[in-house]
Parts: structure tokens; C-alpha cells; sequence
């Protein structure tokens, strides 16, 4: 229909020209049909219409699901592979790394990305995997089912795995390392229990027999004295020595541990109060960091928090000095002289002669602070008040996290606001009475706990000495997944010179951050020592562990997709003779109109 469109348009319009512009009557008609012909093949060309043509069907693409998984102990991986590459053009997929690895490498089964892509193609779409992909839900209906599906399951293996170990990522020298292990039987492994030890290097360090509960698996605790780890990064190895399984890389996982001469978190009181104690008992509780609490009594007596152990003025001095976090609650600014911590959260009492305002100071949430996700949908205003306010003015520069009326009404008067201050970070509380919200429980208990858990990570966030302007955001990973660094510099990410060190030798890199501020590194499994330009050092490890080879439900299965078109198609511009016919009529109504006198 459009063919015909475009003729009639080309020639109705020449015939316009010809017969009703110009009024050349009969001796118009051969310049006529040549323009005719020259503004139809000008018209197909533009609007470059298609048509179908018969040919040989095109060559599927397929979609080869090249995680881990597929080369686990019964999995069907060279098979798999064989059989693609037979049925079409091959193309992997599993997770988001950009490379083209031929092997099964690849630490998560994610379908969607490639799948969507592939669809913008009119060839047929073969998707060759073992069924265990993460995202199936995620992939539209009518995508799914233009795609052959073709699935290799794999055999269910006996095993033994660790699947989880948590524990601190950073301790203070004199305490201990709780680690948490589960230990999961798949395949139809039975054991009544199995041993558990924590090695570093080749030390062994400690040792458990973790009873299991048939396949619910089991969980055990492990404590170990960091007095017999020396100051620095150590790599704690946790593994089932006499597991004798299908699959051995489930056997062992890694947990990175610093062990430090100093806490990562120094909070001192003077004098002891509710706020005090509850805020040191959150911190404990929400952070990973050691957390050291110091309190000064009367006739300026300083003991621990946690046990009210005596301690002498240089031992906190020197505390607070080496600390990554200092909390400064009441009189204790002069402690504070030669930090080196990278944040500092105060609440001032009014030792430096600020004026407080006693009453009921009903606290709210501001947006513009880089605390506000704590509060998102919480009702501060209707938590219990505050009772005093110290009266603070804060700079051009700081934001407001809270706000204060008395008895709601009345001007609004800043009561949390902080700061940067070149690589450190502050923050000023100015009233007290908040260990109200954890007393009363309930909404305003998690309230409280998400602010001191988002006050403290905010502060802790400053790059400082050590960690240099990026660190990696997780420093153990498992198979086929990236170690990510994050960008902790001031403005704008730029890329890092990386220097790794292994068992291998050196390499060097370089660290691209994307506009999130992240850089993901893809490493073989093993244990690296990295340095940047500034000098920060640190410990990463990509584990041979991968849930990849534990084995879950096939999600994926067996179908044939709808079928695909067997024919092509052409379009005008495509056709080579057409722009020859243009140029040949324009030619040829030239050579008329001249035979007519007429330009």
C-alpha cells in the first residue's frame, strides 16, 4: 500500500507541475514521466521501505550459561558447551564482568541482561543452561517464550559445605575473635557432626566438632584469643580437615581480621549518664568496629565501661589519640588534643560556657543531611523529648540531621548538625535525654539505633592515613566475584594505580571508579597484598568457595520458543538499481526539457 502511495504522490505531483504550472498540454508528457519516475524513486528511498524475501533461516544465537554451577561436580559443562556450539553462534552468560572467558567462570547465573539484549536481534534465541538461574523472574513473560530453552542439569553429589562465616573485621590487641559457622550437608551427605578448625597459615589456631541436624546443618562458635595473632592483617582460614566430599572448595572460607594495638572506636564520659550508657551499649551492638568505653568519677578516676576496671589517664590519652572514632560526651575536650582519629562525634554540656535551655525539646528530622535515611518514615516529633538543650550555633557550611522545639513551638533551634573539616568529620549533639527513645522501645528504639548506626558509618567514612582516598568495600569474596573498591577521596573519583602482590609475583593495575564511586577488580581466586599511589596498603582474598556449587532448584526449564521467521527482509536502500533509476529519469527529463526549450 505504501508503494502505491508514494507513486501516486510522485506522479500526481509531476503531473501538477507539468500540466497545471507550467501548461505544457501533450508536449509535457515524456519530461513528465521522468520526473514521475525520478520523485518515486526518490520517495522509496527516504522512507526506505522493506519488504520480505525468502533465504536461508538466520543462525540462532545461543545463550550459554557459563557460571560456576555448570562445572561443579555433576554438572554437564563440556557438554553443554559442545552442544552450543553446534547449534549456533554462542554467547555467554552469568554475571556482570566484561570479559569473554570461554570457561565456566563466572560467580552468579544472572539471565536478564543478555537475554534482553540478544531480543533487539531477529535470530532465533537458544538458551543452553542447567536450569539454576537467580533472576528467572525478573525475564518477561514473552521474552522467555521466544527463547529455546535446552537444560543440562546437573547430579546431586554428596557434600559437606561451610556456607557462612561472620565474625569482626577489626579487634583491639587483648580481645577475643568470635567467629559464627554454619555448616550445611547437600546431596544427601549424613554425618552426626564434623570438625571445624581455624587455621592462619599453617597455625592452627582453634578447633570444634559442629553437631548437624540432618539437612537443616549446623552452627557453631568458635572464640579465638587475638593474643595469638601479632598486630596487622591476618587471614583466618576456616575449614573441615576430614570432610572427604564431592566438591573440596566448599571445604574452606576466609575471613580477613585486623588486629590493632589501639580500639577503632573511643568513647569517653565525663560525667557518666543515661546517654552515655546507652549510647555506649548501641554502639556495640550496631557496629563491627572494637569499641572502647572510658569514664571519669569524681577526683578524675577513670575506668572502663565495660567492667569498671580501673585505668590510668595515659592509657585513655593514648587511646583517644590513636582512635579511628573519638566520642567526646561532657567535659573531656582536652583529651582530645593530637587525635589522629578520622571522625569525632561531641556532646558538648556546656563546660565552655554555652547556655542551656532546660524543657521539653521535641526533635525533627531534616532532608538535606547525609543522616536522613535513618528517620525515612519514622515519626520523630512523637518520640519522648529531649529535657536540656545546649545552645549552638553551627557554621555556613554544616548541615542539620535534627531539629528541636520547645514543647513544639517556637523557632526551631539546631539539636544534631556536623560537619567536614579537610579529612575529618565531626558531629555535635546539643541535648540530652535522647537515651529516651531506646528506654521507651518500639519505633523510636530502632529510630535511635539507625542514627547512632548511620552517625557512626558517616564519620567512619572520611578516607583517613591508612586506607589512603579508596578501599575495598568487602575485602573477601567469593569465586567469580569482583573485590570493589569505593572512592573515599574528596570530589570528583579519578582512576588509582593499583600495585597487587601474590604468591605469583606483582602486577599493576588501575582502578576505574563509574559514577558511583565504585571500581570492581575481577581476581583469580587467592590471597593479594595491594598498595596505592598514597602509600595505604591492605589484604584482599577471592575464596575458592562459590554458592554456585551448592546445588538449588532448576528454575529453568526445557521448551521450545515460537518459531522463528524464516524470512528475511530488504529494504530500499538496499537496492542499488533504484538510486541508478533515479539518477537515469532525472537525467533523461533534463535532455527533455532542454528538446522543449526549457531550462
Amino acid at each position: 500500500m505504501l508503494f502505491v502511495l508514494i507513486i501516486v504522490a510522485a506522479f500526481g505531483l509531476a503531473a501538477f507541475t507539468y500540466l497545471g504550472l507550467e501548461r505544457l498540454g501533450g508536449r509535457a508528457w515524456i519530461p513528465l514521466v521522468c520526473r514521475g519516475v525520478a520523485w518515486t524513486a526518490l520517495g522509496l528511498l527516504l522512507v526506505n521501505v522493506s519488504c520480505p524475501v525468502a533465504g536461508t533461516p538466520l543462525r540462532p544465537l545461543v545463550l550459554l550459561d557459563a557460571s560456576l554451577s555448570m562445572e561443579a561436580p555433576g554438572g554437564r559443562w563440556s557438554e553443554a558447551r559442545d552442544s552450543a556450539a553446534h547449534w549456533g553462534e554462542v554467547r555467554y552468560f552469568g554475571d556482570e564482568r566484561p570479559s569473554f572467558d570461554s570457561t565456566a567462570s563466572r560467580g552468579r547465573s544472572l539471565l536478564v541482561p543478555v537475554l534482553v539484549a540478544a531480543s533487539a536481534s531477529d535470530r532465533p534465541l537458544v538458551v543452553v543452561s542447567d536450569g539454576e538461574i537467580e533472576d528467572l523472574r525478573e525475564i518477561a513473560p514473552d521474552l522467555l517464550a521466544r527463547s529455546t530453552t535446552r537444560i543440562f542439569p546437573r547430579s546431586p553429589q554428596s557434600d559437606l559445605a561451610i556456607t557462612r562465616v561472620t565474625g569482626p573485621s577489626r579487634v583491639s590487641s587483648g580481645d577475643s575473635i568470635p567467629l559464627e559457622v554454619d555448616v550445611q550437608p547437600t546431596g544427601g551427605a549424613s554425618t552426626d557432626s564434623v570438625a571445624v578448625e581455624v587455621l592462619s597459615g599453617s597455625k592452627r589456631l582453634a578447633s570444634r566438632n559442629v553437631r548437624l541436624r540432618g539437612e537443616g546443618g549446623g552452627r557453631a562458635r568458635i572464640v579465638i584469643a587475638s593474643s595469638a595473632l601479632a598486630a596487622g592483617d591476618h587471614l583466618l582460614r576456616v575449614t573441615l580437615p576430614r570432610a572427604k566430599d564431592a566438591e573440596p572448595r566448599t571445604d574452606t572460607r576466609l575471613h580477613l581480621v585486623t588486629v590493632v594495638a589501639t580500639p577503632g572506636v573511643v568513647f569517653l564520659a565525663s560525667p557518666a549518664d543515661w546517654d552515655s550508657r546507652f549510647l555506649y551499649r548501641t554502639l556495640r551492638e550496631v557496629g563491627r568496629l572494637p569499641v572502647r568505653g572510658y569514664v571519669r568519677f569524681e577526683g578524675g578516676r577513670w575506668r572502663t565501661m565495660s567492667d569498671l576496671g580501673p585505668v590510668s589517664a595515659d592509657v585513655v590519652r593514648r587511646a583517644a589519640r590513636r582512635s579511628d572514632l573519638l566520642i567526646l560526651k561532657g567535659g573531656v575536650k582536652e583529651l582530645a588534643e593530637g587525635t589522629a582519629a578520622r571522625g569525632v562525634w561531641s556532646w558538648p554540656s556546656g563546660e565552655g560556657g554555652e547556655t542551656q535551655m532546660p524543657g521539653d525539646w521535641y526533635l525533627s528530622e531534616s532532608d538535606a543531611s547525609p543522616l536522613a535515611g535513618a528517620f525515612l518514615g519514622q515519626p520523630v516529633d512523637s518520640f519522648p523529648p529531649a529535657f536540656l538543650l545546649t545552645q549552638l550555633s553551627p557554621g555556613p557550611r554544616d548541615w542539620v540531621a535534627l531539629y528541636a522545639q520547645l514543647g513544639r513551638r517556637g523557632p526551631e533551634r539546631p539539636a544534631v548538625f556536623g560537619r567536614q573539616e579537610g579529612r575529618v568529620r565531626r558531629v555535635i549533639v546539643a541535648v540530652e535525654g535522647l537515651w529516651r527513645w531506646p528506654f521507651r522501645g518500639g519505633s523510636s528504639e530502632q529510630s535511635y539505633r539507625s542514627w547512632v548506626a548511620a552517625t557512626a558509618s558517616w564519620l567512619l567514612g572520611a578516607a583517613d592515613s591508612v586506607q589512603g582516598a579508596a578501599r575495598p568495600i568487602q575485602p573477601v569474596v567469593p569465586n567469580g566475584r569482583p573485590i570493589v573498591f569505593e572512592w573515599l577521596g574528596s570530589g570528583t573519583a579519578v582512576p588509582q594505580v593499583v600495585v597487587w602482590s601474590s604468591s605469583a609475583g606483582e602486577s599493576i593495575d588501575t582502578l576505574h571508579f563509574g559514577g558511583d564511586g565504585r571500581a570492581p577488580v575481577w581476581l583469580a581466586p587467592g590471597e593479594y597484598r595491594y598498595r596505592l599511589p598514597s602509600g595505604a596498603s591492605g589484604t584482599v582474598a577471592v575464596e575458592q568457595y562459590s554458592e554456585e556449587f551448592l546445588p538449588r532448584p532448576a528454575s529453568l526449564t526445557s521448551g521450545e520458543g515460537r518459531a522463528a521467521r524464516q524470512a528475511g527482509r530488504t529494504t530500499a536502500r538496499d537496492w542499488l538499481w533504484l538510486f541508478a533509476l533515479g539518477a537515469l529519469a532525472l537525467s533523461a527529463e533534463w535532455l527533455a526539457r532542454r528538446r522543449l526549450g526549457l531550462r
